[in-house]
């Protein structure tokens, strides 16, 4: 990680895309989507003789999705078909093994208490109930449901198993159950089972692609503040998180960025959100940092170097890391307080008519960073969504945690504002001192109220929306304000310490 410090940019971005035949069955590829899953690609060494033959492969993942299985002669030598996919994930187990010889006679290992073993037969009367998980999975939450009752249910309220020992039974296993051997068609862990045709015996590997859940990747950056001022650093980290029940060895590792529609069922495996990731272009090319291009209405990051992704394991490659960023402290006071609670369900024109709508007051004042997504800023950079942890440097050179939040996904060329928390010396407050409605218009006046007890001058906004209906007008106002937008005016204040300022307004709505 440490030669992936990032202190200029080129304008062009190295891509990183391996083509399918430069890749050996050593060497998987994966794309990850920060919409937890995946798309794995691998050059599998299969048998495939001349004509029809059937072929397994267990070197999948446990989530995979069957269905956007492609399995294909890239070189296109052979003329490959594949007449029948047949996925099992059923491996075996004691439970299910329990099940498959229900009403059959077994052996069971038993251990004394003078730690000599001795065998004793016993017939399997009932099994424990093994649940279909794929169809849970993969159907309507009503058939979870139902499974999951039947696991409950299946015996009485209890899921243990029966067993007939010398006439008698008992709701337990007298002891270790010794199975006969497996069959042919058992399994021990979730495989692709193949019937292929091909009008030649193959006997170079095959590219295999396949969709599967169980893998997910975050950004996280870290800003750090010095003692004074708001020239910051940043790092931004990329985690991976691979949950699929197969580890990736020396793989080739891409992170796909942008709104992929992706069906999810209510129960899917890997829900969520979906994400938007414009970029922008960027400059300074290095072998040995994460790397950006677009693709088609995407964007993908490569890492640089292969790397071993292992089931269960979270993986962190810094992606950037800046300093010099000129950054703006920002107090934003908008006074305006709803309750949700109270209006929810209600229709617009009774909630313009209530006479209490919008008179709440908020008291805090926001606090918010931003900066310039620029390369004069020595950024420039897509920034893809993720949390923001802000740190400043204490006198005695310690970094102290001043506040965190989320940022979405950040363009080259743009604003980023990050909302850090709520000022402790700056005080608002917001009332109304006048209202009246007559026929189809309707007066209100407000009172807005900002308070510096800081030491040092501080600057706030004050953010006020014109809630009550679209079509309004500012009857009188006692300082200058900004339209923002159709119902949003802005007015600036600067505050002396220990100083006050208040801000008077009348709008006139008219339907």
């Amino acid at each position: 990680m440490a030669g992936m410090k990032i202190t200029s940019w080129s304008a062009g971005w190295v891509a990183g895309v391996l083509a399918a035949s430069s890749l050996s069955a050593a060497e998987p590829s994966l794309t990850l989507y920060n919409q937890q899953f995946a798309v794995v690609r691998e050059q599998v060494a299969l048998s495939v003789a001349q004509g029809v033959s059937d072929v397994a492969f267990s070197q999948i993942t446990a989530h995979v999705e069957p269905e956007s299985v492609v399995l294909r002669d890239a070189s296109g030598q052979a003329a490959l078909t594949v007449l029948e996919q047949n996925y099992r994930n059923d491996p075996v187990s004691q439970d299910l093994l329990l099940q498959y010889f229900e009403g059959k006679t077994i052996d069971f290992e038993v251990a004394d208490g003078d730690g000599k073993k001795r065998m004793v037969s016993g017939k399997i009367v009932r099994a424990p109930y093994v649940a279909h998980t794929q169809a849970m999975q993969r159907y309507n939450q009503q058939y979870r449901l139902s499974q999951m009752d039947r696991a409950y249910n299946y015996g009485g309220g209890s899921n243990t198993p029966i067993i007939e020992v010398d006439g008698k039974l008992r709701f337990s296993l007298p002891g270790l159950p010794l199975f006969p051997a497996l069959s042919d068609d058992s399994i021990l862990k979730p495989t692709l089972q193949w019937k292929l045709s091909s009008d030649r015996e193959i006997k170079m590997p095959l590219e295999l692609s396949y969709v599967s859940g169980g893998f997910n990747w975050s950004a996280d950056y870290n800003l750090v503040l010095p003692e004074k001022g708001g020239t910051l650093t940043l790092t931004g980290w990329v985690t991976m998180d691979n949950q699929s029940g197969r580890s990736f060895k020396d793989a080739s590792i891409k992170l796909m960025a942008g709104d992929v529609k992706k069906i999810q069922n209510d129960n899917s495996r890997y829900e969520g959100r979906p994400v938007a990731m414009p970029f922008g272009q960027a400059v300074g090319v290095d072998s040995n940092r994460v790397t950006e291009k677009s693709f088609d209405e995407y964007h993908l990051y490569t890492l640089p170097r292969k790397t071993d992704l292992l089931d269960r394991e979270t993986k962190q490659v810094e992606f950037v890391n800046v300093s010099g960023v000129q950054s703006d402290l920002v107090y934003i006071y908008h006074g305006l307080k709803f309750d949700q609670d109270r209006y929810r369900g209600r229709d617009q024109e009774s909630i313009r008519n209530d006479r209490a709508f919008g008179t709440q007051a908020n008291k805090k004042v926001w606090v918010y960073r931003e900066f310039e997504n620029t390369e004069d800023n020595h950024l420039g950079i897509p920034l893809p969504k993720g949390r923001v942890r802000f740190y400043r440097q204490d006198s005695d050179g310690r970094l102290e945690f001043i506040g965190e939040n989320e940022i979405d996904h950040s363009p080259a060329k743009e604003k980023v504002k990050i909302y850090t928390g709520d000022a402790f010396d700056l005080v608002g407050d917001r009332q109304r001192t006048d209202y009246k409605q007559k026929d189809d218009t309707l007066t209100e006046s407000f009172k807005i109220t900002v308070r510096n007890r800081k030491k040092e001058t501080a600057q706030i906004r004050v953010v006020e929306t014109l809630y009550r209906w679209p079509s309004w007008e500012m009857v009188e106002s006692s300082d200058t304000y900004k339209k923002v937008d159709s119902n949003t005016v802005e007015y600036l204040t600067q505050l002396e310490p220990d100083a006050e300022k208040v801000i008077t307004y009348t709008v006139k709505y008219s339907w």
